[in-house]
């Protein structure tokens, strides 16, 4: 058992060190663009002669003002982006006589509040916003709304903003797109194009980035992912080739064949994937939950990661507070479904399995293979965002999706190490990895609870919960009063805000609640089977969804702009037991559907549809976030809300985050999951690929959770 344990170290060992060695030299320099390249460009002698022969071209004046400067569509609606025509500015390259003419697309940040001087003026003219006259409404829209970006210019540069000036307009700023030629500057570009001085003009504004075409440098870390899915692959049509000629072509014994070099088989993987029988023991229903609470945060994220609107005063100030949203809004109460199921299946797929003495002989073997069973999916996606992700697509705003990788040059270690949400957690690479890290850190201290649970006495066993349960509570508690923070995860105080999402929401101590109220109902659907009439099963449903309907609506009041800053001693109530009363309706609710008092739920939970979705749950946690973003940033101009058309993207997110996870499971996870149990000495014990699916689905430390 050393030496297989010893073995499966070395394996993750190398895979780490490649990619290690990749993103050493990814981080000298960090930046996924090449900023030499803007440097090296500028020439401000070239650039007056260019600019003096496209002023005398009719054609490349308009190609140039076509691509660039315009006045944002729809200000009124709280519009401030115009990102001009990326592709055209950057695709142009024309040799001529006497130089290159090549295209620079640049992003500048113009203030509404502008005073312009000129001779031509008899008096100095000022654009002063607040002389502007709008109705009372618009008026307290906007200053909703500006103190919503005050909030995500703070979070966006994990920096604290002071407060903005208390007029809707005083920090209202346009982002424009403008073309120039590649050797000038934007301010070189504009005086030369306005023949004039615009800085003497008055006129004042902030370069923000420019663009050229190639400036994404081909980094160690990206031939690194390139060798290894080489590898894969042809390891994968190797495998499948040698699976396909023993087991369909000569029809031999599958308990002939070589586990090992069918392990990266798609054709016996794939089986497996989708074969849908169950065993005895299997909670069905535990698959619809996760399943749709899967799709309830992509579609919480759907809503929450689109780059730029087009009327964010609809979207921000009109829909998101009122009680429409709050099937989006409290969407980031279903991570708590996760940590419920997690504790629920830690001791769920223990008890009467294992006693407390094994557990402890054994307790190596509970940690590595949590760790292990996630370690694949994790470390591909982790390598994926610090290197190919850069090169899947472009767009004017792709600083966004740069910025992500950069971020997980620097710090992939802290996610493989389950540590970001304390090492880093205002720059986390694959940001809602908080909750794997979380997830672990649990796991490893479940034992201390789990050991007493183990030992075959119900009333120690109960004791041991409910006494891990109440000091959690407790010290959960007494943290949140001590620390008093907001009640809900957005906020116009950005200071407020950035102390709530890193000690509050992706801090161990405040999210551990529902994981150890699972923990309880685990044991209690274990050990203990419920007798009730139909009359008390209905009251049970009712009071159970009275519950969840409660704890969604809460949010409504809280999110209010006019909510009640000095009602802290609520929102320190809201922020303890919130989630642990959503545990608690999770709980109830499998523990209904298991003694059969769940109805129609329960058919509808436990429809074999919801499977695949299931076992698909991981990869998608991992993948959407970085599909989304390639998605989102990859657009030319600002998109319309409307919940419509957000439900249209949410489907079109979701499906191609199930494609991806479901090649990454077949071709990356299965066959890791298969050579880690061999090692392990819990193989298959049975051959076909049915009843190896659900040995490994019953596997107590090999269930995967999300």
């Amino acid at each position: 058992m050393v030496s297989k344990m010893f073995l499966i170290l070395v394996l993750v060992h190398a895979f780490t060190v490649v990619l290690v060695e990749g993103s050493v030299e990814l981080t000298l320099p960090n930046d996924a663009f090449d900023n030499s390249l803007y440097e090296d460009a500028l020439d401000p002698e070239l650039c007056d002669e260019q600019i003096r022969f496209i002023r005398t071209n009719a054609y490349l004046t308009a190609f140039f003002a076509d691509a660039g400067i315009r006045i944002p569509k729809g200000v009124l609606h709280g519009n401030t982006v115009e990102m001009g025509n990326y592709y055209q500015c950057i695709g142009l390259n024309q040799q001529l006589p006497n130089f290159e003419l090549q295209g620079k697309y640049c992003t500048i940040q113009v203030p509404l509040n502008q005073s312009f001087e000129s001779p031509l003026l008899r008096d100095k003219l000022n654009i002063d916003p607040d002389q502007l006259y709008f109705d009372d409404n618009t008026v307290k829209i906007l200053t909703e709304l500006n103190a919503l970006k005050t909030e995500q210019i703070a979070l966006n540069q994990a920096s604290h903003q002071k407060s903005l000036q208390d007029s809707p307009f005083s920090a209202l700023t346009l982002n424009l797109g403008i073309c120039i030629p590649k050797p000038c500057t934007t301010r070189q570009a504009l005086n030369s194009f306005l023949n004039t001085d615009i800085s003497a003009l008055g006129f004042q504004y902030r370069d923000n980035f420019c663009r050229l075409p190639n400036d994404k440098p081909w980094v160690p870390g990206d031939t690194v992912i390139v060798v290894i899915f080489s590898l894969i692959g042809l390891i994968t049509v190797i495998s499948t080739s040698y699976d396909v000629y023993q087991t369909v072509i000569l029809k031999n014994d599958p308990k002939t064949v070589s586990v090992i070099k069918r392990s990266f088989s798609v054709y016996t993987n794939g089986r497996r994937l989708m074969t849908f029988s169950s065993g005895p023991g299997t909670i069905e229903c535990l698959d619809g939950i996760r399943a749709l609470a899967m799709a309830w945060v992509v579609l919480g994220h759907t809503f929450g990661a689109e780059g730029f609107w087009a009327n964010p005063i609809v979207a921000y100030t009109t829909w998101s507070p009122t009680w429409r949203s709050i099937w989006v809004r409290g969407a980031h109460i279903t991570v708590d479904t996760f940590f419920t199921l997690s504790g629920f299946l830690v001791v769920y797929t223990t008890a009467g399995k294992l006693t407390g003495m094994n557990l402890l002989k054994n307790i190596h073997l509970f940690w590595l293979n949590r760790l292990l069973r996630m370690f694949p999916l994790l470390a591909t996606v982790v390598l994926w965002e610090a290197t190919y992700l850069n090169h899947m697509s472009d767009g004017p705003y792709w600083a966004a999706v740069a910025n992500r990788v950069e971020v997980c040059r620097a710090g992939w270690w802290t996610t493989l190490l389950h540590i970001q949400n304390y090492a880093n957690p205002s720059t986390m690479c694959i940001g809602q990895a908080w909750y794997l890290a979380i997830d672990v850190q649990l796991h490893i201290i479940s034992p201390i609870i789990l050991f007493w649970v183990l030992l075959g006495n119900k009333r120690i066993a109960w004791g041991a919960l409910f006494a891990g349960l109440l000091a959690i509570l407790a010290a959960s508690t007494t943290y949140i009063f001590i620390k008093e923070f907001q009640a809900v995860m957005m906020s116009s105080d950005a200071v407020r805000q950035q102390d709530y999402l890193s000690n509050y929401y992706i801090n161990t101590l405040t999210r551990a609640s529902p994981f150890f109220v699972g923990m309880v109902f685990g044991y209690l659907v274990k050990t203990t089977k419920l007798q009730m009439s139909q009359l008390q099963a209905v009251c049970c449903w009712f009071l159970a969804l009275s519950l969840s309907t409660f704890i969604m609506y809460t949010n409504y009041p809280l999110s209010k702009p006019d909510w009640d800053p000095n009602n802290q001693v609520l929102d320190n109530l809201h922020n303890s037991f919130l989630r642990p009363s959503w545990a608690m309706f999770i709980g109830s609710m499998i523990y209904l559907c298991v003694n059969g008092y769940g109805g129609p739920i329960n058919w509808f939970l436990s429809l074999s549809f919801w499977k695949i979705h299931s076992r698909l749950s991981y990869g998608i946690y991992l993948f959407h976030s970085a599909l989304q973003l390639v998605v989102n940033y990859t657009s030319i101009t600002p998109v319309l809300f409307s919940v419509g058309l957000m439900t249209f993207k949410f489907l079109g997110h979701y499906t191609l985050a199930f494609i991806v996870s479901f090649l990454a499971t077949l071709i990356i996870d299965a066959p890791c999951s298969t050579l880690f149990k061999l090692l392990l000495g819990g193989g298959p014990k049975k051959p076909n690929p049915e009843g190896e699916l659900e040995s490994s689905k019953k596997t107590d430390i090999q269930q995967l959770d999300t």
